[in-house]
């Protein structure tokens, strides 16, 4: 989807957010590795749903998202909520990602990329992440499109579990499973889901 079909559609929801305010199950059941005073680093992150969550960890937050209107919708959560979070409209190709910079990075529902934009996505992360520094990606596998309840329509910008393992090869897995189960995160999240987990830490030198 275009920049302008991607505003238009948080736009649309007008008050209502399209992912729902609450932060993705996946996030919250990874509770337990998120610290208290981290640099965290949401990427793709819409509304604001989890980088506003990660600042009520007490984590240090920035988002990075490229859609104003989401933003503009997220920075009025981050308010409502009583939390900041340093938020950044840009489109994550093209962004300065710094290196060795974030303690966790937290990848929801980023299938937006096609393989060759995904790579130069998974290298960034590698880089931007502290050598001991974890990365949480979640997504859809490809059985998603039989079930149609949110993700893209390209297949190839699905995650299968050896895709992903050998994404991050170089990487210790700590969680890697694909599973189904029903979500209902918002409009764009509902009903039974094909999901794939990577929780994986990036080796000290």
């Amino acid at each position: 989807m275009s920049l302008e079909m991607w505003n238009n559609r948080f736009a649309d929801a007008g008050e209502r957010f399209v992912f729902g305010e609450a932060p993705s199950v996946f996030l919250t059941a990874q509770a337990a590795l998120v610290r208290p005073g981290s640099t965290v680093l949401s990427i793709a992150d819409g509304e604001g749903r989890n980088s506003v969550w990660l600042a009520e960890q007490g984590c240090v937050v920035d988002a990075v998202e490229f859609a104003p209107v989401a933003v503009d919708k997220a920075r009025g959560l981050a308010a409502r909520r009583g939390v900041s979070v340093n938020f950044t409209v840009a489109d994550l190709l093209d962004w300065d990602w710094p290196a060795e910079h974030y303690d966790m990075v937290v990848a929801v529902f980023i299938q937006f990329a096609p393989p060759a934009q995904r790579e130069r996505l998974f290298e960034h992360i590698k880089r931007t992440l502290k050598p001991g520094g974890l990365l949480l990606l979640h997504g859809y596998t490809p059985k998603q499109l039989e079930y149609g309840t949110g993700g893209p329509s390209a297949v190839e910008n699905l995650y299968t579990e050896p895709l992903l393992a050998q994404a991050f090869a170089d990487f210790d897995l700590l969680r890697l499973v694909a599973y189904e189960k029903s979500l209902s995160e918002g409009m764009g999240h509902s009903g039974m889901s094909a999901l794939i987990d990577l929780v994986a830490r990036k080796p000290h030198r």
